[in-house]
């Protein structure tokens, strides 16, 4: 069970976001808050495995009450959900400590998924945040700098793939079918399928040809 936070200003936006994610079993909503300073001290006092947090809150935005929340208990993981898809606030926060990014135009499956992978360790990047920070990432081999700390934190997989759907991603490129991906990795065909079904998830896409398209254009594989 995935205990969350959500720090979010808006009324509707935390109340729909709040029922939204109570709907699934994997999700326990922890408590609100309404603006940054609340949402730290209920963060540092509550200790809830994820935050959802807003950039655009009142006292402190959701960048600097990242960084207190980054700084006094790192286990603690922040997926900033915003609007906002400037290049500033998305490095900016990835520098903060945030675990992901996704934008309040992400689907309802979308949002849930990017819960469940960045509460398990592995970064997500809306898509949209995903093509500003690969442009970025190609005009500077630095390791140094913000583009350098995004790189390392993200390095290629910038969708919240888990170690197994890269695999199965690797497959699909290469143009194996579901039988012969499942014999490949010794799996069950409903395995295989549940892995399929949620690489297109995390990559917005609904075919296969567009999943191979992504993850070669973008060096996923």
């Amino acid at each position: 069970m995935v205990r969350v936070l959500i720090i979010e200003d808006q009324d509707m936006a935390r109340v729909a976001l709040s029922v939204v994610l109570s709907k699934n079993d994997n999700i326990e909503i922890a408590d609100m808050a309404v603006d940054g300073l609340e949402g730290v001290e209920k963060a540092l006092r509550l200790r809830p495995d994820l935050v959802i947090m807003d950039i655009g809150l009142p006292s402190i935005d959701g960048i600097e009450a990242t960084r207190r929340i980054k700084e006094a208990d790192s286990k603690v993981k922040v997926l900033m959900y915003t609007s906002r898809e400037d290049e500033n606030d998305i490095f900016d926060a990835f520098k903060a400590g945030a675990d992901g990014y996704i934008t309040k135009g992400a689907t309802v499956e979308q949002t849930i998924s990017a819960v469940l992978a960045v509460s398990e360790g592995t970064g997500w990047l809306d898509p949209a945040i995903a093509k500003v920070v690969l442009t970025n990432i190609r005009k500077s081999t630095s390791t140094e700098g913000r583009r350098g700390e995004i790189n390392y934190k993200l390095g290629k997989n910038l969708y919240g793939l888990t170690e197994r759907e890269m695999d199965v991603l690797a497959l699909i490129v290469d143009g194996l079918t579901n039988p012969q991906i499942s014999d490949k990795l010794c799996i069950t065909i409903s395995t295989t399928k549940t892995h399929v079904h949620s690489i297109l998830q995390k990559l917005y896409v609904r075919t296969r040809a567009k999943a191979t398209a992504i993850a070669m254009n973008e060096g996923l594989v």
